[in-house]
């Protein structure tokens, strides 16, 4: 980028326009109550309203950061504090300040020679994160693990598949394929990435085992043994559990421990995936969420939900980082250097699916330093007691059912009127612009899912969407 460039943004033009930018990122936060939380725009409106052909000449900046207001139709408000649908997505001003720089910056943080920072940084914030959540010792770069960041949970679940998969094998997977003997167990309330993991790894879906839950949603240890039992008298080699802290339809916290002993006594590889969760362990009375975890071969959770840390960053560890390293390292000609040959540092090219990487821990860097701890702990702890002050009033209502434990921050309740009824009350909240939930199914019954995490939301618009619900209600029981 240079002054004198006529055909490059010059640097007191990008200066100009950045700071349009900027304000137009915070009139948008300022403005966003106004907007209908769930885009209302029928398929291909967006598409239709912009140009049929590419610009032959460069247009205007200014007039490039207008074409936003086209845009705008189209755009679901994650960060509304009326948003309580799929799971928290918060993000604040540091992180995207944070991720500004990082952008900014432009490097490519492959190997730890072509951007030193960017790698240690990465490997410091994990470190510290460990402590900050008081999560095994092993998950620490100064002990035998380590933790990396990827761009989403179904990545960390990925690569540890393939860690549990190459240990179980020996490598000889990498080197033959899949020889169809390993198997994969999971609960049935389980995150898809792991039945996607398992096909992409070439596991096959014939392989991956659902495991029965009890009535809190939470897997079912001895199902799971029972499973794995059969699977050994089949002559098949049992590699890989996921266990989930906080499942996506309902929050349910399968148990760690019974899972861990039984993974422990047949050499299985344990994963705990508590993406959603995960953030609740900065919070020292809410750490009930890691009992267990000591068992763990590699666990994973989002900053970028629960965190105030933008998407894309997923934080994951492993106990044993040389099989990580083992299962997914190449190493090009091109790539080879002294740094990395002195095998003093870390590549984190060797940790994950993709070559390159971007600086994503400058923005949680951003975050834990505006914050600190503590500002964390206020932010989770605000959600919990908000989140327990909606589903009092959900109890008090005698039309309503909560059919599962709320542990944290989701609620999942019903209309007593059934599926029907539920669905039409779900969709015409939605319509309506002012509130966004969204749905799963539990015993086959539609239940209703409300997630309190975003950034802004308060107890106020926790009661305004609460009554809200209520007078819908009271128009459809009318109808």
């Amino acid at each position: 980028m240079s002054k004198h460039s006529n055909q490059h943004m010059s640097t007191d033009e990008f200066r100009k326009q950045g700071k349009k930018v900027i304000d137009w990122i915070a009139d948008y936060y300022d403005q966003i109550e106004q907007y209908p939380v769930l885009s209302q725009v029928k398929p291909g409106e967006i598409r239709s309203s912009l140009p049929e052909s590419a610009p032959l000449k460069g247009r205007d900046y200014g007039d490039i950061l207008s074409d936003m207001d086209k845009m705008m139709p189209g755009i679901t408000h994650w960060q509304s504090p009326n948003f309580h649908a799929f799971f928290p997505c918060a993000t604040s001003g540091p992180a995207i300040l944070g991720d500004l720089i990082s952008t900014g910056l432009g490097i490519q943080g492959m190997i730890w020679a072509t951007s030193p920072a960017c790698t240690e940084v990465e490997t410091h914030v994990l470190d510290w994160l460990v402590d900050m959540m008081d999560l095994p010792k092993k998950f620490k770069s100064t002990a035998s693990g380590g933790g990396v960041l990827q761009d989403t949970a179904s990545s960390s679940s990925l690569v540890a598949l393939i860690a549990a998969r190459e240990r179980t094998s020996h490598g000889d997977t990498n080197l033959n394929g899949s020889n169809r003997q390993l198997t994969v167990y999971t609960s049935q309330q389980a995150h898809s990435s792991i039945e996607k993991a398992v096909k992409i790894a070439g596991m096959g879906k014939n392989n991956l085992r659902l495991v029965n839950v009890d009535s809190t949603f939470a897997m079912d240890p001895k199902h799971l043994k029972e499973l794995i039992e059969n699977d050994l008298a089949q002559g098949l080699i049992p590699t890989f559990v996921c266990a989930t802290v906080g499942t996506t339809s309902s929050t349910a916290m399968d148990p760690l421990k019974e899972i861990g002993n039984i993974c422990t006594e047949y050499g299985i590889w344990l994963h705990v995936d508590a993406a959603m969760a995960g953030p609740a362990a900065l919070c020292p009375e809410f750490r009930f969420i890691n009992d267990g975890l000591n068992f763990a071969d590699s666990y994973t959770f989002n900053p970028h939900k629960w965190m105030l840390t933008n998407f894309d960053c997923s934080v994951f560890y492993v106990a044993n980082r040389k099989v990580l390293i083992d299962s997914l390292s190449i190493l090009p000609e091109y790539l080879k250097n002294k740094d990395t040959d002195s095998k003093t540092v870390i590549d984190y090219r060797d940790w994950g699916i993709p070559l390159g990487r971007r600086f994503r821990a400058l923005k949680l860097w951003h975050v834990i330093n505006y914050y600190g701890v503590e500002g964390l702990q206020v932010f989770i702890r605000g959600h919990v007691e908000n989140t327990q002050k909606l589903k009092s009033w959900i109890e008090a209502d005698e039309r309503f059912e909560i059919v599962a434990p709320v542990p944290l921050n989701l609620i999942c309740f019903r209309h007593q009127n059934g599926n029907e009824f539920n669905e039409n009350l779900v969709n015409s909240l939605n319509e309506s612009g002012k509130i966004y939930l969204t749905h799963t199914k539990l015993n086959g019954q539609y239940i209703i899912r409300f997630s309190v995490g975003q950034t802004s939301t308060t107890l106020d618009h926790l009661k305004k969407s609460w009554d809200y619900i209520l007078e819908t209600v009271k128009k459809m029981e009318k109808d």
